[in-house]
């Protein structure tokens, strides 16, 4: 599935483009493909108001590609293929809110970092069984879920549970919504996530859902590339550019402040 994102910026974006003109490199138009997974609102998702493709990462991209003169077209593709995807060169780039790892990094080039999330517990609104991560882990009946390979999987693993990558507690799904909606309807009792997406599935839930507990780390976003791409540099640009001149905090506004899923 192929989609074109043709965003609507607000007149901070357009005065932040216009700025940086003449400073970054021109891509000439060149086409830049783009494996996303539409499942981690706010960065990445389909508004289910539109049918289309939206989020941060979406506006953010759109803003790029204009500064950069490049012509953005995206792939949809699920999370647990896309680092190989990537790194194999079947895309030009990938972004779906993906944490600068060391491992990671031995695949694929990231770029420098966009957002800083830290992770959060999302569970159902009337959970009362715990309310933090040591009261999870300790009553064996509960159960979480994750996408394996995420930082939210190895979080729970290490930071929750007993180190234990094969813990039957820990119900592995294809896809983050997968994970949520398990959650919703009571098949599992915990899910693991950034601050951004947990704040933005709380926020569509009308009260169905809620985050508990302390913050459980920090983690770093970036666009991932193959190794040696020659878009890092300019893409690294124009993100410097974007954070001097205001637009990202802009977009944190817009979609971690102002917009509603469905809204």
């Amino acid at each position: 599935m192929k989609h074109v994102i043709g965003a609507v910026l607000s007149v901070v974006f357009l005065a932040g483009a216009a700025m940086g003109a003449g400073t970054l490199p021109d891509l000439d138009g060149r086409e830049v493909v783009i494996a996303t997974e539409n499942a981690y609102p706010p960065l990445q998702f389909v508004d289910p108001a539109s049918g289309d493709a939206v989020g941060w990462e979406y506006d953010a991209m759109a803003e790029i590609g204009k500064r950069l003169n490049m012509n953005v077209v995206y792939e949809n593709i699920s999370w647990d293929a896309m680092i190989a995807a990537v790194s194999a060169g079947q895309y030009d780039m990938g972004m779906t809110g993906i944490t600068i790892r060391d491992d990671r990094a031995e695949q694929v080039d990231f770029s420098d970092s966009y957002m800083t999330s830290e992770m959060v517990m999302l569970v159902r609104g009337d959970e009362d069984r715990f309310s933090d991560a040591a009261g999870f882990a300790a009553d064996d009946d509960l159960l979480m879920a994750a996408q394996p390979g995420t930082t939210p999987f190895y979080v729970g693993v290490y930071d929750v549970l007993d180190g234990d990558e094969g813990n039957t507690r820990i119900k592995l799904f294809e896809t983050f919504g997968a994970g949520v909606q398990a959650l919703r309807t009571g098949d599992v009792d915990l899910v693991l996530t950034d601050g951004t997406a947990g704040e933005g599935y709380v926020d569509a839930a009308d009260g169905a859902l809620k985050i508990v507990g302390e913050k459980l780390g920090t983690e770093e976003f970036g666009f991932i590339f193959p190794k040696g791409s020659d878009l890092v540099e300019p893409i690294n640009a124009a993100i410097a550019e974007m954070k001097a001149d205001g637009t990202l905090d802009a977009l944190n506004k817009r979609w971690f402040l102002d917009f509603k899923i469905g809204g």
